[in-house]
């Protein structure tokens, strides 16, 4: 075909993909991490299947059933160290007010703008907040029960590929051409391989943010420094949106409890540990995982929140992740593999079946026994 064709259909192709995208995010979304969520527990659903000799629909509830538990017991941590904050509400409030009060004196100082003018222009916004305040409420309650719904999908979607992941793997098998049943198979062991890396790369990225944080923060003499260190290293497991949050709530706080004396330092300290963190653990412990370069990185990232906010910037990374070990095991896919790759993907082609047996992954290539 000529090349304007071939052109056309690739530019109809994406515009539908996107389209069909934005219109099957409530489902799409869920599904994408129920993907994830499964692919990590995997070797444990195997474990109480083959060695427990648990049945399968047993052994795959139970694995989502320890992952609730885990998100449960995190969520704990967190909303005991938010009560101790509840608990010393009246300190924290005059704190603020105090705090308050110094930033309208230096206002006032600053810029010649006196304390009573500052007042009635902080009366109005005030005014106009609690206006919308019933639409704000109703606003946040159907959000919060979304992200309920949305992780109740996200269960049930994990539990259902876990337990269907033979039938699944059969169909894909199925699709193609017998000839290329080996490179499918090659496809879904690697795609499982380095999203497993990726994601335990991503956890244990998380560990080390979360505690250099606190122990950064308890050196300062931060109040609740595990609370924001906690945090600090929850909100970095979505990228680049993740720190700016987390700077915020950090300076917020700070702000609130230590005045403006350590607002400097806390903001420089947070900055530095991202600056570390972007550039030495993210390529080291994550980025190798993946094999994706830093600019496709940020480009799919902006793509991802345009496309499925929130959840699009965190689900971006391993989705191209997906679509580059497609690419590099289609021969005419290759280039483009190749542009979204590291350089040093250059001299380490994709392994096919013998590094993928070495990796111990989980999917056999025997077309008559797709076990796992």
């Amino acid at each position: 075909m000529p090349f304007y064709t071939r052109l056309a259909m690739v530019l109809v192709s994406l515009i539908a993909l996107f389209y069909i995208a934005v219109l099957g995010k409530s489902i799409l979304a869920p599904l994408v991490f129920g993907l994830l969520f499964a692919v990590l527990l995997l070797p444990l659903a195997n474990f109480l299947e083959h060695k427990v000799r648990l049945p399968r629909s047993l052994a795959s509830l139970l694995s989502v059933l320890i992952l609730v538990v885990v998100l449960a017991a995190l969520l704990y941590i967190v909303g005991a160290q938010v009560s101790s904050l509840a608990d010393d509400w009246p300190q924290f409030k005059a704190q603020v007010l105090s705090s308050v009060n110094d930033l309208q004196v230096w206002i006032s100082h600053k810029f010649h703008i006196r304390i009573k003018q500052q007042m009635t222009y902080v009366n109005n916004a005030t005014s106009k907040l609690l206006e919308s305040g019933g639409s704000v409420l109703g606003d946040v309650f159907v959000s919060f029960s979304s992200f309920v719904l949305f992780l109740v999908f996200i269960l049930i979607d994990s539990f259902f590929l876990l337990y269907y992941r033979r039938l699944i793997i059969r169909f894909l098998v199925s699709v193609f051409r017998d000839e290329n049943s080996n490179v499918v198979y090659a496809i879904i062991a690697q795609i499982q391989y380095r999203i497993r890396q990726y994601i335990l790369g991503l956890l244990l990225e998380m560990v080390i943010v979360a505690t250099a944080s606190s122990l950064a923060l308890w050196i300062l003499g931060i109040n609740y420094w595990f609370l924001l260190g906690l945090l600090i290293g929850l909100f970095n497991l979505v990228p680049y949106i993740g720190i700016a949050s987390a700077l915020v709530l950090s300076t917020l706080v700070t702000f609130a409890t230590a005045g403006t004396a350590k607002l400097l330092l806390v903001i420089g300290t947070i900055l530095g540990i991202h600056l570390v963190d972007s550039n030495v653990l993210l390529p080291v412990i994550v980025g190798s995982k993946v094999r994706i370069n830093a600019l496709i990185t940020v480009l799919g990232v902006i793509v991802g929140g345009m496309v499925w906010g929130i959840s699009g910037t965190f689900l971006a990374i391993p989705i191209i992740a997906i679509t580059k070990i497609i690419f590099d095991h289609v021969e005419p896919l290759k280039p483009w593999g190749l542009l979204l790759g590291d350089e040093r993907d250059e001299k380490q082609p994709e392994p096919l079946k013998k590094e993928i047996q070495q990796q111990g992954a989980d999917v056999t290539y025997a077309p008559e026994k797709p076990d796992q």
